[in-house]
């Protein structure tokens, strides 16, 4: 653990950097899990056996970025001896491999590195705060609440695009028309036709936070993953505190994107995971359980029969929320 990195960036063909590093921003008091969050990080809590972070730190991994910075706020160095070595405990588990392996796999996922934000003024401002660790090179943001499914990576589309177009790259997902007003809606065109080897790109025009569905540019909804260039750091510190009073990472990217850096994203129609609030968290941590070799079969014939000792309706929507799960819907 340290709070300093000397990774050297990879390139890319292009002749430019290629993002190696993870920023996380971690500082949020979680006050919709409250009192649960009282003295445990959000980002700790378990989905069956693996704390949120943990899944977003595999994610990170997955895409080569083992350099990981978090974000972390007061009460919240649990989160940092999650991926410490407890030999202690290592020691009491020589006779059970499996049980041991899991324990030291966090420890062996990446680098991890700290930085206090000590207050939460936007996620802008949480942002800027990784510019000592990560220097002018671009980097990965991940959000602490959300992750996707292993076997239908998003990070390394992002990477790649990051590295040719040298701008910023973004995450979108497809969401019902009448749900805009939950999120951050974007205003897109089509991208250039020499990025159609990468992925579904588009190109972005702007976002509109939270419009009414009859006011939305479109049903596509910014997911927690961004791949930035350093001259983020000075776009924050030249942006004014925006919606809510705080400095808000949207806003530094749109001002890039008006002095003429390229703003492109990624639609992504794999299984996304948003355990950001209390419905959301319980419906990742029945999909997981459900979808789980070891626990998948007994945990889904126990989850219909509790359902069905009331209506059977509710017993059929459950599952097949579970069989969409399993071919890839988002959460």
């Amino acid at each position: 653990m340290s709070e300093h990195s000397a990774n050297p960036s990879a390139t890319a063909a292009t002749g430019r950097s290629r993002a190696v590093k993870a920023v996380i921003p971690a500082a949020g008091l979680a006050t919709r899990f409250l009192p649960a969050t009282k003295a445990v990080p959000k980002e700790l809590l378990p989905v069956v056996d693996r704390p949120v972070l943990q899944y977003i730190v595999e994610e990170a991994a997955q895409a080569g970025l083992t350099d990981v910075l978090l974000i972390t706020g007061r009460g919240k160095t649990s989160m940092v001896d999650h991926f410490d070595r407890r030999p202690d405990l290592e020691a009491r588990l020589e006779n059970k491999p499996e049980m041991l392996e899991a324990v030291r796999r966090p420890s062996e996922l990446a680098e991890i590195y700290t930085c206090r934000q000590p207050e939460q003024l936007g996620l802008g401002h949480a942002i800027g705060y990784a510019e000592s660790h990560v220097g002018d090179q671009p980097f990965a943001v991940l959000l602490g609440d959300e992750f996707v499914k292993m076997d239908e990576p998003l990070l390394p589309a992002m990477l790649e695009l990051q590295a040719r177009t040298g701008g910023v790259v973004l995450a979108f997902f497809e969401v019902d028309p009448a749900d805009t007003k939950r999120y951050g809606i974007a205003s897109v065109e089509p991208a250039e036709p020499e990025f159609n080897d990468i992925a579904d790109i588009v190109k972005v025009t702007g976002m509109v936070e939270k419009p009414k569905p009859e006011d939305a540019p479109s049903n596509l909804a910014v997911l927690g993953r961004y791949v930035l260039p350093g001259r983020i750091f000075d776009a924050i510190r030249r942006t004014e505190p925006g919606s809510g009073g705080e400095i808000q990472l949207t806003d530094a990217m749109e001002l890039l994107r008006t002095e003429g850096v390229p703003v492109h994203a990624i639609v992504y129609r794999g299984t996304r995971y948003d355990t950001g609030m209390p419905l959301g968290y319980l419906q990742t941590v029945v999909q997981i359980a459900a979808e789980r070799e070891d626990l998948g079969a007994e945990f889904r014939k126990w989850l219909a029969e509790f359902v069905n000792r009331g209506d059977e309706t509710v017993t059929s929507a459950i599952l097949d929320g579970v069989r969409n799960a399993s071919g890839g819907s988002n959460t």
